[in-house]
């Protein structure tokens, strides 16, 4: 292809971003898109573009129609004379501002999935509950138009939620999507899944489903709360058998503070929202090879109540 060619098609893409389903969009702001304004001290508003319409700050209104149809990264001035920055949202953005029927899966989170469940372009992945969709975002931009994400919701409100979420966010109904309305151990007929993704209360009685579907060396990635909902995860994988040894791990993010030699940690972060799990799935019928290190000394005692494998004794001597 001539390189005047391919610069057209690049254009057209670049004009038409819904035809790829990112979620990005170019060009001037139009009704119907959602802008960040920041006022001086940091502070975020999301507004939705409708033409008509005003937005009210405590230092004077700003017009929509003063940010239709002029480009992104502008600074606009309030009535009151007060500067906000104007900016097309990024999908971490979006994700922590969308309207909520269920809590939302953090950014720092969504990153470490994508990243250490392997989503990749063309991946069949499961996903339960939907929640508000803020994960589904990712996980779609991640597998692309080529790839599919099922996801499965318990509850009909907080799935017509996510359907909104994820069709504003790219414009449409993205072609690789589809949300079943139901629970996952019942509904799941799928034997050919590349990675699953739980995020609900009990992920431990999704196990032998979730085994069915993953295909061997598929990834299961499970995003918990609480200690006990990560003890109990972890040892029902392990006596379970046919997955690889879990790894669970949580992320904490903080900000600098820096201004010429003034450099220090911020005064706030991002500690604890919620534990990550993976293992990965073994082929049908072997079993994982038994963990060798020896486990805390009353680990597995007589206070011990959870899952065990069959193969662990009651006293856990594992050397």
């Amino acid at each position: 292809m001539a390189d005047s060619s391919l610069n057209a098609l690049m254009s057209d893409l670049r004009d038409f971003p819904d035809a790829s389903f990112s979620g990005v969009h170019h060009g001037p702001l139009q009704p119907g898109e959602w802008i960040t304004l920041s006022d001086p001290k940091g502070r975020r508003h999301s507004v939705l573009l409708e033409r008509g319409k005003v937005f009210h700050t405590t230092k004077g209104g700003i017009s929509h129609d003063d940010l239709i149809d002029g480009p992104d990264a502008v600074v606009i001035r309030s009535l009151g004379g007060v500067e906000y920055l104007a900016l097309r949202p990024l999908m971490a953005d979006y994700s922590v501002s969308m309207p909520r029927g269920a809590a939302v899966i953090y950014p720092k989170d969504t990153a470490q999935i994508i990243t250490m469940a392997d989503i990749f372009p063309g991946a069949k992945v499961i996903e339960a509950g939907a929640g508000s969709g803020a994960l589904t975002t990712a996980l779609l931009r991640a597998v692309g138009v080529n790839g599919s994400v099922i996801s499965y919701e318990r509850r009909a409100d907080f799935a017509e939620v996510a359907r909104r979420n994820v069709t504003n966010f790219f414009g449409a109904e993205h072609p690789a999507w589809r949300l079943e309305v139901g629970d996952l151990v019942d509904s799941l007929d799928i034997t050919d899944a590349d990675r699953v993704v739980l995020d609900m209360l009990a992920p431990w009685e999704c196990v032998d489903a979730v085994a069915g579907a993953l295909v061997p060396g598929g990834v299961f990635c499970a995003y918990v709360a609480t200690t006990t909902q990560l003890s109990r995860f972890v040892e029902t994988l392990r006596a379970h058998g046919e997955f690889t040894e879990p790894r669970a791990w949580e992320s904490l993010v903080r900000d600098w503070h820096v201004e010429g030699l003034a450099v220090r940690p911020g005064h706030r972060m991002q500690g604890h929202t919620a534990f990550l799990v993976t293992a990965r799935r073994m082929a049908p019928g072997v079993k994982a090879p038994r963990k060798k290190r020896r486990p805390a000394p009353g680990a597995y005692g007589e206070d011990y109540s959870g899952p065990r494998r069959s193969d662990t004794d009651s006293s856990a001597t594992d050397t």
